[in-house]
């Protein structure tokens, strides 16, 4: 590795007064340790659409942190996903996180707005016509709960490279090979563009396994039963920072470059993580130097 992996942090909008403050603490916690970006969620479904717009406009202004802004395919028509992309443009926004997004609550499966974009690859094509963003897409490690077979993902995402993307963040796990097998199906399936590994620091076990059980992460027997006895004596924190930390040791040293944090806008675990890899920046007089 010829430079210091980057890192970079996942928020999400508030909508509630209590939810606002805990963003911006989240994002004062967070923003010494320089990422090399953020990025803002969507709510499910596609909601939130005005939030995010005001979180990332106000995260880069009061910040000058590089804000990714997520943009979906939900409930919106091909212009008005557009008019969105141009609303970030005009606000200084240099990078979009495009996705299909989730299905609309109550809704079993995503279906696509009658005039709106089919799926990810189409948003990332029109996004790329207009020359004004940097594109990341997401990615699955492990499969899809709608992938029809391993490998579909892997295909998906080379559709979207193609289609603009520069780069892929994944889905989280829980286990470094995970991520190994996808990266080199990548390579194989000549995939060129960064796969950034996404890291969920576990605040929560019993709300890390409902994540899981959504979006098809494989939850190891050995971790369940380590966290189960961690709850019994207090130690679930200490349990977490540790798991957390040796993940994304053991990717660093299989030669990742990049580490994105899902911090759902609660920054201790995800700080202390960092600081334990020895990433965070060096503070000298109350300065990062």
């Amino acid at each position: 590795m010829t430079h210091a992996p980057r890192i970079s942090f996942e928020f999400f909008p508030p909508q509630t007064l209590d939810a606002s403050f805990r963003l911006w603490e989240t994002v004062q916690a967070l923003a010494p340790m320089q990422p090399e970006f953020v990025s803002v969620t969507y709510g499910a479904g596609g909601t939130t659409r005005k939030l995010t717009h005001e979180a990332v406009g106000a995260i880069g202004r009061n910040y000058g942190l590089n804000v990714a802004a997520h943009l979906t395919c939900v409930d919106a028509s091909r212009a008005e996903t557009l008019e969105i992309a141009a609303a970030y443009a005009e606000a200084g926004v240099r990078e979009i996180v495009a996705l299909r997004g989730d299905a609309p609550k109550g809704a079993e499966r995503f279906t696509p707005h009658p005039e709106g974009f089919a799926n990810s690859a189409e948003l990332v094509e029109a996004l790329a016509r207009t020359g004004k963003f940097r594109i990341r897409v997401g990615a699955y490690p492990e499969p899809h709960p709608d992938a029809d077979d391993p490998l579909a993902d892997v295909r998906w995402l080379k559709r979207k490279i193609d289609a603009g993307a520069t780069s892929a963040i994944t889905q989280f796990f829980f286990d470094a090979d995970t991520f190994f097998r996808f990266r080199d199906a990548c390579v194989k399936e000549g995939i060129t563009a960064p796969v950034i590994p996404g890291i969920l620091p576990i605040q929560s076990w019993a709300g890390a396994k409902r994540f899981a059980a959504r979006c098809g992460t494989r939850v190891p027997a050995r971790l369940d039963e380590a966290f189960t006895l961690a709850a019994r004596d207090g130690r679930e924190e200490l349990l977490a920072l540790a798991q957390c930390t040796a993940l994304c040791d053991r990717l660093l040293e299989g030669g990742v470059e990049d580490l994105h944090f899902y911090t759902l806008n609660r920054p201790h675990l995800t700080r202390e993580v960092v600081r334990a890899l020895g990433l965070a920046p060096e503070v000298v007089l109350g300065k990062v130097a």
